[in-house]
């Protein structure tokens, strides 16, 4: 498999990013915990509007609460804030 110049190029600034000047194991261990919060928070973002969607629709704070894994005072949070699939 090959992977075009700048999808490589992109790839190794982030990874850059996060390892500083560090070098072996403890940068790639900065590399693996900096990816990973980045897709952290844009799962979270996905989850908030997916909770926003699915209240609109007629699910209740109870019910997003349960299969989010989250307390219903912070769906209820979501659900009333401003941001909203990809604003």
């Amino acid at each position: 498999m090959s992977y075009p110049s700048p999808e490589v190029t992109d790839a190794i600034a982030a990874m850059e990013k996060y390892r500083a000047a560090e070098e072996g194991e403890v940068g790639s261990a900065l590399v693996v915990v900096g990816l990973s919060a980045e897709r952290v928070t844009r799962e979270a973002r996905i989850r908030d509007d997916m909770i926003r969607v699915a209240h609109r629709s007629g699910a209740s704070i109870r019910q997003l609460a349960e299969v989010s894994g989250l307390g219903r005072k912070t769906v209820t949070s979501i659900v009333s804030s401003e941001t909203d699939l990809g604003e």
